[in-house]
Parts: C-alpha cells; structure tokens; sequence
C-alpha cells in the first residue's frame, strides 16, 4: 500500500510495523480514528481447537486497536464454521458438529486474554459469537433480506471462487454462501456495537468488501476494510508452520519451549520484519536489532523469541524456555523442560533406523530429507554426528538419564525416552 502520512496514532502505528496492506477509503478511516475512539473486529473460525502463528499478524492488529485507544470485537465464528470458509481451498473443508465447534472455541477463546484486555471499560474487548444471530434467521428471510444485495456476476469475479472454477474442482452452493454470511456479521456488528472496521488477512479481501458493501448500503453507516498482507517466510515457508506440524498457540498443544524455539529459528532477512509484526519492542531498538549481523543476529533472535513467547505463555514460560535452550545447546545440559518423546521398549530393543526416528519424533518430515541431512552431519545421537540415517538407534544408547539425545544440528533437541 502507498505510504500515507496518517493522523491516527491506529494508522502510523500499523503503517510503520508492516501490518497494512489495502484499505478501503484510507483518509476517511485515518479521520475517524483520529476523532475519537472506534470499533472494529476480526473474525476466527473455529475450525481447530487452537489458533496458530499464523493468525497471530491478526490478534496483534487487534492488539494494537486497543492500544492505541479503541474498542476491538473477537468475533467467534461458531456460525460460519458450519460452512467452512472456501476462501483459496481446493477442497470444501470438514463439516464440524455442533459439538465439535463448540470444544474448538473453547480453546481458541483462551488465547485472547493474553493480548485484550477484556471488561466493562469503554475500550475493553468484548468477544460475540455469530451464531447468535446466524443461526436465528429462516432461509427464505435470509434470502430476501440480503440475498438481493448480491450478484451472482459479482461474487464470480471473486479471486476465492476463480481459482476454485479454474482448477475445475467443484464449489458446493453451501460454500458460495459463506461470503453473504461473513458480510451479513459485519452488518450485525454495525448494527449492535457500532462497529465500522472489519480486519483480516488479504486472503479476505473480497469477503470484507462484500461485508463493507452490504452495511453501507443496508445501514447506511460508515464501514471501511482493512487486509494485511500475505505473510510467508523469506524462503516461502508458510507462516506457523512447521516440519513437526502448526505452531500452536494453546500451551496444552505445543509447549512455551517449542513456541521459543520456533521465533529462535528465524531466518535471517525475516528478523527486522517480526519484530515489528510480533512484538511490541519500541520501534527505535528494533531498528538497532535488525542492523546485527553475522553472530550477533542471533542474539536479536533470541530477544525475538523472548519478546513473542511472553506475549503467549508468560515471562516466566519464556525465561525457562530461553534457559533451557541455552543450557541444552551452549552448555551441554540436559533438562526435563525438553521437548520428550516416549518410544516403545520393544521398538529400541530392537532397534530403529536414524532416518525413521527422526521423521517419528518430527525432527524431519520424511525418512528421505532424515538420510540427507544425516549425511550433511546435520543429525546427532547424544552428541555424536552420525552421517547414515540407516543406523540403528537402541537400547545401547539410552544416557546416564535413561534417554537418548537426539538433534538436528544447532537448532533442535529432542529427548527419546523409553515406554
């Protein structure tokens, strides 16, 4: 997006950490959130029972609306995840029960209180559930109230429906209704809360505008829409994701250590760039930090992973975390803070290929990139490089501990214990 010389403590603040993408109406927003305190939302399927990182460049627009004065909205799509947002999926998403969606918000709902400040004070976050009033409307007055809105040209031109069609693969008429669903929410947030922001990824964009569109002209209110951009690894990797699966967000699901580890393991050119999107270090010693290079990069990354872990588990999750890794990797010392993974006695008894149990503790993701990286001395069995993924790891191997070291070079420990 062009730069804007915002008015709005909300705008510049968002501008300068690399959160704006597209904006509806810029000049007109920057006015209103200059002029006093406004609201707005982002909306979050429950199609898990925890978010990931990769929603974390939203909860932290949300975060900094509140910040900077004004009153953020988590809206819980316990209606729209009976549909499934098809938004750039190939395939329609699983259907959830009721049930299912209900255990999923629960636990995604957990995560928010580490960023809102929830209660009864003007800006205080208050979080709804479009269900409430999605699930409340007939079919026929669903289409007759808001079905006219829309056109079928329109909702054609759409990025999320042309790829679908143009890979030929099918969209269910229960998918093309999500757009008039997600629209309809902002309508109702509009109407209940005065809400006149909706925020979410690119991805989005067209959804939102349709939202924008439909409360302009139903509640002939202000409306704006506001994307971030796309985000994705300086290599391409997909953001809050992994070889060992998604980056939680929910401690029960991926551990303070392993939520450090990930930011530690930053690549190089995405360090300046997280530090403005995941952490609220003032903006003066992030430059300073994203400056460092060669081995003193690393130390930026270990305030990184400080800063982002706190913000998820606690300060107190993220200085064991940092402890932990900086005894296990700078001194040597192992620790019960350690990502452990229990095998089978038999297994070991017998014996497991290198290869095959670095794939099974999620080390690599196949048995192919496990003999690679071996080979490169990338792989150690309690220290030692072993460079053929084929050899065997036993019983033999088992430490003064009673557990077996295993490694991926400098970067990642897991502890093999047995069952």
């Amino acid at each position: 997006m062009t730069e804007h010389s915002f008015k709005s403590e909300f705008l510049r603040t968002l501008q300068e950490r690399g959160f704006i993408h597209q904006c509806t109406d810029a000049e007109a927003l920057d006015t209103l959130a200059a002029a006093g305190m406004m609201t707005g939302y982002i909306g979050f399927d429950a199609t898990a029972s925890s978010l990931h990182a990769g929603s974390l460049v939203q909860i932290m627009l949300l975060y900094w609306l509140q910040q900077t004065g004004h009153k953020p909205i988590v809206l819980m799509g316990g209606g729209t995840t009976k549909v499934g947002d098809p938004t750039f999926k190939d395939t329609q998403r699983p259907l959830l029960t009721d049930e299912q969606i209900q255990s999923n918000m629960d636990g995604i709902k957990r995560v928010f209180a580490n960023f809102l400040k929830f209660g009864a004070d003007d800006n205080d976050a208050i979080m709804v559930n479009n269900d409430d009033w999605l699930s409340q409307f007939g079919y026929v007055e669903f289409l007759r109230t808001f079905g006219t809105h829309f056109t079928i040209n329109r909702m054609l031109t759409f990025d999320s429906v042309k790829l679908r069609l143009d890979r030929e693969q099918p969209m269910t008429f229960l998918e093309f209704n999500y757009m008039l669903m997600q629209a309809v929410d902002f309508r109702e947030l509009n109407e209940k809360y005065n809400c006149v922001l909706q925020m979410g990824g690119s991805d989005q964009w067209g959804n939102i505008i349709n939202g924008v569109e439909l409360t302009r002209r139903m509640n002939t209110k202000a409306a704006f829409g506001l994307t971030t951009p796309l985000l994705t690894t300086a290599s391409g990797g997909k953001m809050g994701k992994t070889v060992g699966g998604a980056i939680w967000l929910n401690a029960d699901m991926l551990s303070a250590y392993d939520y450090w580890q990930y930011w530690r393991n930053t690549e190089d050119a995405d360090v300046g760039r997280f530090l403005r999107l995941f952490t609220t270090l003032p903006m003066a010693e992030i430059a300073r930090l994203e400056k460092l290079e060669g081995a003193e990069i690393n130390e930026a990354k270990k305030i990184l992973a400080d800063e982002a872990t706190k913000m998820v588990h606690g300060v107190e999750a993220a200085v064991i975390a940092r402890d932990t890794a900086q005894k296990a990797f700078e001194q040597g010392v192992l620790s019960a803070d350690l990502p452990t993974v229990e095998i089978e006695t038999a297994v070991l008894e017998e014996g497991i290929m290198l290869a095959a149990l670095a794939t099974r503790i999620g080390l690599t993701a196949s048995n192919g990139e496990a003999r690679r990286l071996a080979q490169g001395g990338g792989l150690r069995v309690n220290d030692v490089a072993i460079t053929d993924g084929n050899q065997l790891v036993t019983q033999a191997d088992l430490n003064a501990d009673g557990v077996i070291k295993i490694s991926q070079g400098k970067k990642k420990i897991v502890l093999v214990r047995p069952l």
